[in-house]
Order: C-alpha cells, then sequence, then structure tokens
C-alpha cells in the first residue's frame, strides 16, 4: 500500500519517525474501539486480544503491559529488573542514557547507568565484560542489568548471532537483558527473521516495543519473556501514571499493526526509502554516508554550510550527532516523492556552492 500523502507544511519528512502520523490500519483499529462502552483499565477484549496478538507475534507465552511512552516503557522495565544498588550497562550513544532526562535513574530510585563503547552503536561484549570485571568490591555500583538498543541509535541493527554472543557474554555475569525496541520492527524487517529470533531466543528477558514510531498514536508494549520478571509489574505502571484508564486505545491499535503483516510491511517500506535516500546521497560530491544503512536512518557528513541551506529551503532535521552529520529517518509515511525532493535540493544547493 502507497503511503498517504502529506497535508502540505513544512518539510519534516526526514526528522523523526514521530513526525510521521497515524497509519490506516491502527487509526481503523482505534476508530472499530470507538462503539459503546468497555471496561476500564485493561479489563476489556481489546487489550486481552493485542496482548494474544503479541503472544502469537513473537511465538511464546509472555506478558505484556501497554504504557504511553518508550521513556516510561523503558524506565520501568529497567526498574523493575534490578535494585538501587545495581547498575545498568548500555552503550554510550543508547537512549536511556542520551535521551531520557535520567528517568532509568529515577524510576529505580538511583540504579546507575554504566556506558561502554561499540562500533555502530553496538555494544562491544569484551567492554560489557570488562565494566563488570574491573571492580567488585562494595562501593562500586553492582552491575546487574545489560541493556541493548535494536535497531540501534546510530540505525544498524544486531544479527541474531550477534545477540546470543552478547547474551552468552551478559550471562556469564549473572546479567539480566533488556532491548529497547522502539524500532524494532525496522529490525525484524532488515534481517526478515522471525521475531522470536531477535528476542527470547536470543536471550532477552524483557522488550520495550515501539509503537508511535512505527505507526501508532501514542503507546508501547513492554513485554516480558521471562514471565517471573513482571511480578507487580502492574503496580509499577500504575505509580508512575502508566495505567491508561481507556486502555483499549493503547491496546487496539496494535491489532490493526498486527493484522495482515501491516506492522512489518510498514517497516520495510521505511526501511527501503533509507535505502533509496542513501544511494541518492551516496552519489552527490561532498556527502558521506557514516555508518551502515540497515533500517530506516540515514547518517550523512555534510559541509556545514550545505546543512545550514537545506535548512534554510524548509527541511528540518537533526543535527545533534556532530557537528557536519546529519541523522535522516524514514518512516511509514515517507513517500519516493520526499526522498527524490530531497535529494534534487540537495544536489542543487551542493552545485550552487
Amino acid at each position: 500500500m502507497e503511503p498517504v500523502e502529506r497535508l502540505h507544511g513544512p518539510k519534516n519528512a526526514f526528522a523523526s519517525d514521530n513526525y510521521a502520523g497515524v497509519c490506516p490500519e491502527a487509526w481503523q483499529a482505534m476508530t472499530e474501539a470507538n462503539h459503546g462502552f468497555a471496561n476500564a483499565y485493561g479489563d476489556d477484549g481489546w487489550t486481552a486480544r493485542a496482548c494474544d496478538a503479541l503472544r502469537e507475534f513473537f511465538e511464546t507465552d509472555c506478558q505484556v503491559y501497554f504504557v504511553f511512552n518508550g521513556t516510561a516503557a523503558n524506565s520501568l522495565a529497567l526498574a523493575t529488573l534490578c535494585n538501587s544498588y545495581h547498575s545498568i550497562i548500555c552503550h554510550e550513544l543508547a537512549h536511556i542514557e542520551t535521551d531520557e532526562c535520567g528517568a532509568p535513574e529515577f524510576f529505580s530510585n538511583g540504579t546507575k547507568v554504566l556506558l561502554v563503547p561499540g562500533k555502530d552503536g553496538k555494544v562491544d561484549p569484551a567492554a560489557v565484560a570488562d565494566t563488570v570485571t574491573r571492580r567488585k568490591d562494595i562501593h562500586y555500583p553492582k552491575p546487574k542489568v545489560l541493556s541493548l538498543t535494536q535497531a540501534t541509535e546510530l540505525g544498524t541493527v544486531y544479527t541474531p548471532d550477534e545477540l546470543q554472543t552478547i547474551a552468552a557474554t551478559a550471562r556469564s555475569f549473572g546479567l539480566r537483558l533488556h532491548m529497547d525496541g522502539a524500532r524494532f520492527a525496522n529490525a525484524v524487517a532488515s534481517l526478515n527473521v522471525p521475531p522470536k529470533a531477535l528476542t527470547w531466543q536470543a536471550g532477552i528477558d524483557v522488550l520495550t516495543f515501539g509503537g508511535a514510531k512505527n505507526g501508532m498514536a501514542i503507546g508501547e508494549a513492554v513485554v516480558f519473556f521471562n514471565p517471573a520478571l513482571a511480578t507487580e509489574f502492574d503496580y509499577r505502571c500504575k505509580q508512575a501514571g502508566q495505567l491508561a484508564s481507556k486502555m483499549r486505545f493503547l491496546a487496539a491499535p496494535w491489532l490493526g499493526l498486527l493484522k495482515d503483516g501491516a506492522l512489518l510491511r510498514h517497516a520495510s517500506h521505511a526501511n527501503q526509502m533509507a535505502q533509496t535516500l542513501a544511494a541518492g546521497l551516496a552519489s552527490i560530491h561532498d556527502v558521506r554516508i557514516v555508518h551502515p544503512v540497515e533500517a530506516n536512518a540515514v547518517f550523512v557528513r555534510m559541509p556545514p554550510a550545505l546543512i545550514d541551506a537545506l535548512k534554510a529551503a524548509g527541511w528540518h532535521f537533526y543535527t545533534f550527532i556532530g557537528s557536519g552529520e546529519a541523522r535522516l529517518m524514514c518512516s511509514w509515511q515517507t513517500t519516493a516523492a520526499d526522498v527524490n525532493a530531497f535529494l534534487d535540493d540537495t544536489r542543487r544547493l551542493t552545485k550552487s556552492r
């Protein structure tokens, strides 16, 4: 299905997949849920069916909870995996470190986040081992959780083999495994593997599954593949203000996205748009792709003057990753016309410099 045409306005096509609208399947499911009365706080048929649909998607029995946003999903999941004197190991560019305003530490009552390096946004297992073993004394926050981002903050994806290698390292040190899956659907579509191969079969204990970046208006799913770890997670959600009274409207869009493969179809489209964009940019003088394009993100280096000129031409995108570098995100709603328009402006402005 070709994405619907956007209303005329600022050229926000590549700023973030958060900028996209609600996909038709999610919107239709919310419309269908918007009839009559339904029990509140998750005690409704829509929520029950959405949980079952996610169990079918992952091909396993798992505990599923719906919350409003990704920061809450990550922070509450991590808080339930550790105590306040523990630490969480993650990549130095991980969203839980750079973009969540200390929420993981806040909701866990002080758990320390420890950072490790790794090429292209992926954690280095050797660095994880070094972080765990460098100190054993009681004065050091005891490592308890390893958090991975799939797809990574640099647009790369962990393969099943890479995940299993990392999981082996984590298990050898008694670490629990959390996956920040804000763009998990893009990773699954990129690798063309069953979702289970990137989660419970690879040793992941809990996944925070992104909905908003994948065509929903609002909402994320927290999926515990180890049900024992989900004990009283519902209370955490309530205390944190994440228990929706009209839960059916957080749950129903998942039914729309998971029906007939819509979720992965949209993710594949976003990934393909990123590949097309990257191929076009790679052919332009003074523009260089700086990370492998494996999901729906394209990271480029270009002269700062070109960045300024593109922004002056109305394009909105982020340059938070460093001077002369930009992140361009594609979504379910990105069209070939969007890609071509950006490429045309980039070529024109490059020649005019």
